[in-house]
């Protein structure tokens, strides 16, 4: 097995802190090269983990290999990424709302879906504390993505 593959199958593992670790190296990895991008689809299928960490990691490694995405992959699957602003889980939630500048800045096109998805996202799930919390995420992406 290649070290990419330990690198991805790290990803799922049942160590935190490994799986971790593995999840900054790829995303150091794919700031600067498009070799991660062929495990696109492996990110996408973590989406329907049960695991939260696990759903996390593949939506940070979606976004950060989106600038490599020339074969348009973000735009079949937008609409499942976009769920994960609703994820059961705030922390998961919070990390998808903070991911999506970084998707808008390689596809534009995707905007105003993204725009619509953050406006209308339904906190009512979470605790007023964490609804507080993602508001300010929510502003803040909007922002972001309203400079780009």
């Amino acid at each position: 097995m290649s070290h990419m593959e330990d690198l991805i199958n790290g990803l799922m593992g049942q160590d935190d802190k490994k799986a971790y670790e593995c999840l900054k190296k790829l995303e150091e990895i794919s700031n600067h090269a498009s070799t991660i991008y062929r495990f696109f689809d492996i990110f996408v299928e973590m989406l329907d983990s049960d695991n939260s960490y696990i759903r996390t990691r593949g939506l940070l490694l979606i976004a950060v290999n989106t600038r490599w995405d020339a074969d348009n992959k973000i735009d079949e699957i937008i609409d499942k990424y976009l769920k994960c602003i609703n994820d059961e889980r705030p922390i998961t939630a919070r990390q998808c709302i903070k991911a999506l500048p970084s998707i808008v800045k390689y596809k534009p096109d995707l905007k105003k879906d993204i725009e619509n998805a953050l406006r209308s996202a339904n906190l009512s799930k979470y605790k007023e504390n964490m609804q507080h919390l993602i508001v300010k995420d929510i502003q803040k992406t909007l922002d972001d993505i309203g400079n780009l």
